[in-house]
C-alpha cells in the first residue's frame, strides 16, 4: 500500500499526485524530488513503481521477497539500500527487528517498510519543517532515513544494558530459569549486531562515493557514521559480556551441583555406616540364637541333654561367639 506519495520543489511540498504515473509526471515537469513511501506492497504495486523509476530487477525482487541482508547496491545511478531498524519492546523486554529498502536516484526518494519500525512519517514530517536541508535533494531524505535509524537504536543499546545488569543480578542470585535469559540476550544481541556491523562500511561507501552529492549532506552522513560505530562497539562489547557471564554462570552451577554431589556422598556415607552397624550386631545376635534355636527344639535323642555342664557349656558358646564377633566388627570399623 501507498503511505504517502508527495512533490518536493526547493524544498518545499508542492504536489501531492493520485497515482504514480501522476507522481512521475510531475516530478519530470516540475524537476522536484518524488518521495513515495509503500508498506508491504505486493508484487503488482511495486512493479508499478519499479516501471516508472526503471529500477533494476534484480533490485525489485529483493525489495518484494523482503529477508534481506543489510547492503547497499548500485544499478545504473540508483542507490538500493536494505536497513535492519530495531525496536525495544519495554512488556516483553525483547527486540523487535524490521526491514527497509530504499532506492534513490536524482529525482526520487522509494521507501518500503517490512515491518512497524522505522517511523518514516515523522522523518517526513521533520524534514518538511527543514526545507534548507529538504531542498537539498534526495540523498538528504536518504541521510534523514539513516539517521532515524541509527537514533532508534539507541533506546536499543539501553535496553539491552538494563537487561545484562538484571541478568548479572540473577546470576550472582542463583537464578534457575538464568541460563535461558542469557541464551535469549545473546540470540538477540547477535540479530542486533548484524543489522548494525554493516552500516559502518555502508555509511563510508556514501561518503566516499564519486559524484554530486552535496558537502553538507556528506558532513552530516559522516555524523550517522560516528553514531553507528559506536552502536556497533557497545553491541560487540555486549556480546562479550555476555559471554563471560554465561562462563561465569557455568561455573556457578558446576560448583552449585559439586556442593550437592558432595552432600549426597556424605548422605551415602553415612548411610553405609549405619547399614554396617545394623549388620554386625545383627550377625552378633546370630550366633546366640542359632545356639538356643538348637538347644531348644526338645527332640528325645539329643546328647548334650544329658550332660551336667551342658547348659553352662551353651551359655558359655554364645558369650565366645558373640564377643569375637564383637572384636572383629569393631576391628573394621563396623562398631
Amino acid at each position: 500500500m501507498i503511505v504517502d506519495n508527495a512533490i518536493y520543489v526547493d524544498g518545499h511540498r508542492t504536489a501531492e499526485p493520485h497515482t504514480l504515473h501522476e507522481t512521475y509526471e510531475a516530478c519530470r515537469k516540475q524537476h522536484g524530488v518524488a518521495w513515495i513511501g509503500l508498506y508491504k506492497p505486493t508484487e503488482e504495486e511495486f512493479s508499478s513503481v519499479a516501471g516508472e523509476f526503471g529500477l533494476h530487477p534484480l533490485a525489485v525482487e529483493d525489495a518484494i521477497q523482503a529477508h534481506q541482508r543489510p547492503k547497499l547496491e548500485q544499478y545504473d545511478g540508483t542507490l538500493f539500500m536494505v536497513l535492519r531498524p530495531a525496536c525495544y519492546i519495554d512488556e516483553t523486554e525483547t527486540v523487535e527487528f524490521g526491514e527497509a529498502h530504499v532506492f534513490v536516484g536524482p529525482e526520487f526518494v522509494v521507501t518500503i517498510r517490512h515491518g512497524e519500525a522505522p517511523d518514516l512519517g515523522s522523518v517526513r514530517r521533520r524534514m518538511e519543517e527543514e526545507p534548507e536541508l529538504l531542498r537539498r535533494g534526495s540523498e538528504a531524505i536518504l541521510h534523514a532515513i539513516l539517521d532515524r535509524v541509527v537514533d532508534d537504536y539507541g533506546p536499543v543499546v539501553e535496553g539491552l544494558e538494563n537487561d545484562i545488569d538484571e541478568i548479572e543480578t540473577e546470576v550472582f542470585g542463583g537464578s534457575p530459569s538464568v541460563s535461558r535469559r542469557i541464551y535469549q540476550l545473546s540470540r538477540e544481541v547477535i540479530e542486533f549486531q548484524r543489522a548494525t556491523k554493516p552500516l559502518a562500511g555502508i555509511l563510508e561507501s556514501l561518503i566516499r562515493e564519486e559524484g554530486n552529492m552535496d558537502p553538507e549532506v556528506r558532513r552530516y552522513l559522516r555524523d550517522v557514521q560516528d553514531h553507528a560505530l559506536r552502536v556497533e562497539e557497545q553491541v560487540a562489547g555486549f556480546r562479550d559480556l555476555l559471554q563471560n557471564i554465561l562462563s561465569v554462570n557455568l561455573t556457578l552451577v558446576g560448583l552449585s551441583q559439586n556442593e550437592e554431589v558432595k552432600a549426597l556422598s556424605e548422605a551415602s556415607i553415612e548411610q553405609n555406616n549405619e547399614v554396617k552397624k545394623i549388620s554386625a550386631w545383627a550377625a552378633i545376635l546370630f550366633a546366640p540364637t542359632l545356639i538356643a534355636g538348637i538347644y531348644g527344639m526338645n527332640f528325645r535323642h539329643m546328647p548334650e541333654l544329658s550332660w551336667l555342664l551342658g547348659y553352662p557349656l551353651a551359655l558359655a558358646l554364645m558369650g565366645i561367639f558373640s564377643c569375637a564377633l564383637y572384636f572383629i566388627f569393631k576391628r573394621r570399623g563396623w562398631l
